[in-house]
């Protein structure tokens, strides 16, 4: 399971609460890894019982305060040897190509526009992730930590490049409305 890990790279980045990283989730590490609220929370929870964060102790104790929380050894440990773990590619499953391969049987009859809508998605966040690479990783010098988090979000672009153009051509493939089957 993946999740606790990307809590424990995004706290080893900066000790956060839980809002914090739900927030951080919607805004980066959810592109690639997406998570609740909730399931966030538990995580904490799990992570904390199991000694791998700990809550910062508050400067002013007070009731309802935002806990913060930082990555113990136990945790950095954890997530080094998380990382260094061999593990295989999981296998794809996606929706729209089952779809397409089931419009091989029955027909195209409403995929048309369904995949006109997944291309405009597609084409808004790469536009997203190309800003993102424009305003964040500037040409030059970077360090070692900045290319490999540039390395997770090249790889955002590279799937949002074939997805825009596998839309297109796909779109263009669509038998015209004349030439589509017809239930019998």
């Amino acid at each position: 399971m993946s999740l606790p890990h990307a809590i424990l790279t995004a706290l080893l980045e900066r000790p956060s609460s839980g809002l914090d990283l739900t927030r951080r989730f919607d805004r980066s590490i959810g592109y690639f890894w997406s998570a609740t609220h909730q399931q966030i929370y538990r995580e904490l929870g799990r992570l904390e019982a199991a000694g791998h964060i700990r809550a910062l102790p508050a400067e002013q104790p007070a009731r309802g305060q935002k806990k913060a929380y930082e990555v113990l050894p136990a945790g950095r440990a954890e997530l080094a040897r998380w990382t260094a773990a061999a593990q295989d590619p999981k296998p794809h499953r996606d929706a729209m190509l089952l779809r397409l391969r089931a419009a091989a049987v029955v027909g195209t009859a409403g995929l048309e526009a369904d995949l006109r809508r997944h291309l405009e998605l597609h084409r808004r966040q790469l536009a997203e992730y190309e800003e993102i690479e424009k305003r964040d990783f500037p040409p030059g010098e970077v360090s070692a930590q900045a290319r490999l988090q540039h390395l997770v979000l090249r790889a955002g672009i590279e799937l949002e490049t074939f997805w825009t153009r596998w839309l297109t051509e796909a779109l263009a493939g669509l038998p015209a409305e004349e030439d589509r089957p017809r239930e019998p």
